[in-house]
C-alpha cells in the first residue's frame, strides 16, 4: 500500500490532531465557530478555567494553525483559520476514507 501523503504532511496532520486532543480546546473551537470571532476574555467567562489556562490552550491552537489571532489594545481576538480546518478535514477524510471497506 502506497502512502497518499508525504511524511511532512502526516507530521502536520499529527500536530493538528494533537492540538485537538484536549476537551477545552474543542470547546474553544466550538465557541469560535459559533461566534465568528471572540475576545479571549469571553472564552474565559464561558470555560471554568483560569485566564492563564485558556491562554495556553489558545497558544496551542495558534501554533497548530487552527486559529488566528491579533492583539487589539489589551484584548486578544481569535477566530478559526477556516482554510486550515478545511485542510484538516480533507486530510482526515483521505486517511480514514477507506476504513469502511477494510476488514
Amino acid at each position: 500500500m502506497k502512502a497518499e501523503h508525504t511524511l511532512e504532511e502526516y507530521e502536520a496532520l499529527a500536530a493538528r490532531c494533537k492540538a485537538l486532543a484536549h476537551p477545552a480546546r474543542l470547546v474553544i473551537l466550538q465557541i469560535l465557530a459559533e461566534r465568528g470571532t471572540c475576545v479571549c476574555g469571553e472564552v474565559v467567562e464561558i470555560l471554568p478555567l483560569s485566564q492563564a489556562t485558556v491562554s495556553q490552550h489558545l497558544k496551542v491552537l495558534l501554533q497548530a494553525g487552527l486559529i488566528t489571532g491579533r492583539v487589539d489594545g489589551q484584548n486578544s481576538c481569535y477566530c478559526l483559520n477556516t482554510s486550515e480546518i478545511a485542510r484538516l478535514r480533507l486530510s482526515a477524510d483521505a486517511l480514514f476514507g477507506n476504513l469502511e471497506t477494510c476488514c
